[in-house]
């Protein structure tokens, strides 16, 4: 296998780095992972999912106990709330960091040590499958390898990419407004370094094989200490080339290949996630030909589902699902509806028109939104990024402003997410119905800080205790929500789904498992009105026995009609599997 192995590594490095020897690097690649001589490849097209799986995305100090480290108190506090609900945790970026909550890492291989250490790492891996930020794109400032950028010493002389104020860099994409060169002095005089985010974000230079070399030492640790899943951050903007956009070049796809094949034959179960905030043609790319990421993030469906919610009109999600191809074995889609960051405009492109976005981008605003924009090639400025919780960003429509309806409202948007094809990740802020943070805001004069708020743990108990909190409601029914997925083959990642057309107000599809021994109605009001549904028009087989798997009602009368409440969905289905266990 480890000529194989070296053929196949040495293909891909070609194309990114043709000047070299690359079956010696291939070499260096395989040895410094530490992959075994007699290792087997992985099995192509495998699924290492199914609809048991779901993740929660949290901070490591999301919640927070007096005297405790973060990480302590948050295995804890998994433990006695979500070990039987989901399945994986990603925690966002637990190393020491400068700026941007984590994601301007100072140092790969260390936890920060007001979080706590890798046992407590290591001790959540034992309990999840643990997904962790590979910040690929980019580092500190204030990092070691920065410092000797500076010096002009190793490593890190050449760790970071550099650009000349004089190129032309007006094709160049980027999702911010702030200067793409950042001029530094070092031993040997000023030099341009790129920084795509922020300035304090420097952009690594992968066209150094070195920095290659590094990222898999990083990788290597990281499998070490219970990673199996790997979310690569911004990496669309992995690869640069002065003169063209700096988004998506071919070899910023071939190194994402390699670093998928080095990984799966170190571990074949791992998984690669890919973080490319970008437009829907262009996010699915990302799967190649099923030798890139296992997973992309569904990045159009936030605002399209919000969008849809707070219109009452399920037009563009429809054509949107419509046109989502159905995920090759081995690969699927993350479906997320709240994150760390923002809700993203860029995905809604091609999707929405320039009015429909600004009345997206109005309503939430009125809801509280802080709204953060991108500079495009023509120098204009686009909303990019509007941040705001998920559950204040949906306790309205457009047309009415806030009603009574924000927990039934919040509360479909989720069944909608956990029935799609994919794999569900649920913001931990969602699942505890936190609202806007203006405190965090104001105190950090960051806008994400808004949907990033830190409990007290005593406070977050009592509230969900509490019989009259909106929080102690949104935990239940998600957690329900959820355990009834969980049971079902039909909600499998890879399970077929087809669109369903009954009207602009419901929002409907149709999966089946992939043994086709199960069928699943998923049926949704996305409005603030009674609707009906003639069940003649979802075609139920007649011969099948048939039950809402949310309320537990049977449906007996085939030619009736189904009365849905205000944003109600139902999950109607030809096997209860909880009443055949």
């Amino acid at each position: 296998m480890g000529q194989e192995l070296t053929a196949k590594l040495a293909t891909m490095l070609r194309v990114v780095y043709p000047e070299l020897d690359t079956e010696y690097l291939a070499d260096q690649l395989i040895e410094t992972l530490g992959i075994a001589s007699d290792a087997e490849p992985p099995e192509p097209h495998d699924n290492h999912w199914n609809q048991g799986d779901v993740f929660l995305i949290t901070y490591p100090d999301s919640v927070l106990e007096e005297g405790e480290k973060p990480l302590v108190t948050l295995a804890d506090f998994l433990g006695d709330h979500l070990r039987d609900t989901v399945t994986g945790i990603h925690i966002l970026p637990f190393f020491p960091f400068s700026s941007d909550d984590g994601f301007s890492v100072i140092d790969y291989l260390a936890v920060r040590k007001e979080y706590g250490d890798w046992d407590d790492i290591t001790r959540i891996a034992g309990d999840f499958s643990l997904m962790a930020d590979l910040v690929i794109n980019h580092m500190s400032a204030r990092s070691e390898w920065f410092g000797n950028f500076i010096k002009r010493i190793d490593p890190g002389r050449d760790y970071f990419f550099e650009a000349d104020p004089g190129d032309d860099l007006s094709k160049v994409v980027r999702p911010r407004t702030s200067p793409l060169l950042t001029p530094v002095m070092t031993e040997d005089g000023e030099r341009y370094v790129w920084c795509t985010f922020s300035a304090d974000q420097v952009d690594l230079n992968f066209a150094n094989p070195q920095v290659l070399i590094e990222f898999v030492k990083i990788i290597r640790e990281y499998l070490a200490r219970g990673v199996t899943i790997f979310r690569l951050d911004a990496v669309a903007f992995l690869w640069k080339e002065v003169g063209t956009p700096c988004i998506h070049l071919q070899q910023t796809h071939e190194l994402i290949k390699i670093l998928r094949t080095l990984i799966e034959h170190h571990t074949p179960d791992a998984i690669i996630i890919t973080e490319t905030n970008v437009p829907h043609r262009e996010n699915l790319t990302y799967f190649g030909n099923a030798n890139e990421a296992h997973a992309i993030y569904n990045f159009s469906l936030p605002p399209l589902l919000i969008q849809t919610l707070v219109t009452g009109n399920c037009r563009h999600l429809k054509t949107w699902l419509m046109s989502l191809p159905p995920a090759q074995m081995g690969t699927t889609y993350l479906n997320f509806i709240a994150s760390h960051d923002g809700i993203g405009m860029r995905p809604t492109d091609g999707l929405l028109t320039e009015t429909e976005k600004q009345e997206l981008v109005s309503t939430l605003e009125s809801f509280g939104a802080r709204v953060s924009y991108r500079r495009t090639e023509t120098g204009a400025e686009q909303p990019y990024e509007m941040n705001i919780a998920l559950y204040d960003a949906l306790k309205g429509t457009a047309a009415g402003g806030e009603d009574q309806w924000s927990l039934q409202r919040f509360v479909c948007a989720h069944a909608i997410m956990l029935a799609l094809e994919g794999i569900p990740a649920i913001y931990i802020h969602s699942f505890l119905g936190t609202q806007n943070d203006y405190r965090r805001v104001e105190e950090t004069g960051v806008s994400r800080a808004i949907n990033r708020s830190r409990w007290e743990r005593g406070v977050l108990e009592e509230k969900l205790a509490d019989p009259l909190s909106h929080h102690r409601e949104v935990f239940r029914q998600l957690k329900r929500l959820v355990a009834i997925r969980r049971e079902h083959p039909a909600f499998h990642p890879n399970a077929t789904q087809f669109t369903l057309h009954l009207g602009l107000q419901i929002f409907g599809f149709w999966r089946q498992s992939m043994r086709r021994d199960q069928s699943i109605f998923c049926i949704n009001n996305i409005s603030d009105e009674v609707q009906q549904v003639a069940l003649t028009d979802i075609n139920l087989i007649s011969t099948d026995e048939w039950v809402d798997l949310v309320s537990g009602e049977t449906i007996t009368n085939l030619s009736g009609t189904l009365t849905l409440s205000p944003y109600q969905s139902v999950w109607l289905s030809n096997r209860d599997i909880s009443r055949e266990k």
